[in-house]
């Protein structure tokens, strides 16, 4: 096999849980990571994990964002 595809294996068998992909993606989205947390997720993120965790991040982030523009409109804030 390809060495491309050892180092996906490898990356793919990687131990973080989910539960800490989505935390790293979280604070990815904040834009606020210290280095050394930042090497310590790239050699214990599980790639697949980051890549369902930062579509579900992106799609709560949307609906977060549309249900606030709804709030708005409704209360009335808007048209004042």
């Amino acid at each position: 096999m390809s060495q491309a595809g050892e180092d996906l294996k490898q990356a793919v068998a990687r131990p973080a849980s989910f539960v800490q992909t989505m935390r790293a993606v979280a604070w990815s989205f904040f834009g606020v990571r210290r280095g050394a947390d930042y090497e310590k997720d790239v050699a214990q993120l599980n790639p697949v994990h980051v890549i369902i965790a930062g579509v579900i991040g992106a799609v709560l982030f949307v609906l977060v964002l549309v249900l606030l523009v709804q709030w708005v409109i409704g209360s009335g804030v808007a048209g004042a």
